[in-house]
């Protein structure tokens, strides 16, 4: 892009730098993939991406050139196949080692290292021991991704230089902050937990033609949220026994509960001192956070909740070109 100056000379315009911003929610990360889906049909290519827990998966895979061989293998998950993938073990310092899960990136991520991708990234952890949030620029793109989603009392923590790492939801679920330290001048955030307690931004797509009127409403999504906000009831069966009716929940849905209410009260905070740009919030606060085989219908809200905000988008990274490279506004 050109501008025409009052001299009759000409200025370089580039592009604002763009951020994206893909945040934890465990399950319900399976909109990012329908939400990048909306970026790519738009046309527009974020310069870095951060992303925390399952955002640094999808993330990371979109950037090795993956993004549909991942998003193939979300919609064929059933419960039989999760249950495939969960190595159980007691006595260590998760309910599961993770390997399986691991060797499934290994086999479609092999050794992909941070710093060989063609844009900057970051995945978000947590160091365990001091409770700093770390970002993971460089080395393994699957260990980093691992570290990134290694929820305590789940996943083992994931050894990286010395340090033992944890889920980065824990410090950081929305990590607009490590964007904008990385360089970008615009950042679109993916909350996947806008909608779990009550409206977080005004992003949120209201489709009433989608045959489910009676989820318009983000406090009747709320309540949904919280009665769901337990592992499919055959991996809880498999790991601590079904919670009866009435009586006191297990460890599992105590374990999803709080992680919710944790990247909840922290996102609002962090969203609250350093927002994006643009807010994208899909409307996914009725389906539990561990409910992996429900991809069809994430990904479908996470491309519609973009998909509605891509006019915004370039309208902003419109105006942020208007000022000429080098100048600051």
């Amino acid at each position: 892009m050109r501008l025409e100056t009052s001299g009759g000379e000409t200025t370089e315009l580039k592009r604002p730098p763009l951020g994206l911003a893909l945040g934890g929610g465990v399950a319900r990360g399976w909109a990012h993939i329908g939400a990048l889906k909306a970026l790519i049909e738009a046309d527009i290519k974020p310069d870095i991406i951060a992303g925390t827990s399952i955002g640094a998966l999808v993330g990371g895979v979109y950037l090795a050139g993956k993004l549909d061989v991942l998003e193939n293998w979300a919609r064929a998950l059933n419960r039989r196949r999760m249950m495939s993938y969960m190595d159980i073990r007691w006595g260590g310092s998760g309910l599961m080692r993770g390997d399986r899960l691991a060797r499934v990136l290994n086999h479609y991520l092999g050794d992909t290292q941070i710093e060989n991708l063609d844009r900057k990234y970051t995945a978000v952890a947590c160091d365990l021991r001091t409770g700093y949030e770390v970002w993971l620029q460089k080395g393994s793109l699957v260990q980093a991704v691992r570290a990134s989603y290694a929820l305590p009392g789940a996943f083992d923590p994931v050894k990286i230089d010395g340090r033992y790492m944890i889920d980065g939801a824990l410090v950081n679920p929305v990590p607009v902050s490590a964007c904008r330290a990385l360089g970008a001048h615009m950042v679109i955030a993916v909350s996947l937990n806008g909608d779990a307690f009550g409206p977080i931004g005004s992003s949120h797509e209201l489709d009433v033609d989608s045959g489910d009127k009676e989820k318009v409403d983000p406090f009747h999504l709320a309540s949904q949220s919280l009665n769901k906000l337990r592992p499919d009831r055959l991996l809880l069966k498999s790991m601590m026994g079904v919670t009866p009716e009435g009586k006191a929940p297990k460890l599992g849905s105590v374990m999803m509960s709080t992680l919710n209410i944790v990247m909840d009260r922290i996102s609002r905070s962090r969203l609250a001192g350093d927002p994006p740009d643009v807010f994208v919030a899909p409307r996914i606060g009725h389906i539990g956070m561990m409910e992996f085989t429900k991809a069809d219908e994430l990904i479908e809200r996470g491309y519609r909740a973009m998909q509605h905000e891509i006019p915004l988008i370039k309208s902003v990274i419109d105006v942020l070109s208007q000022i000429p490279s080098g100048n600051s506004a």
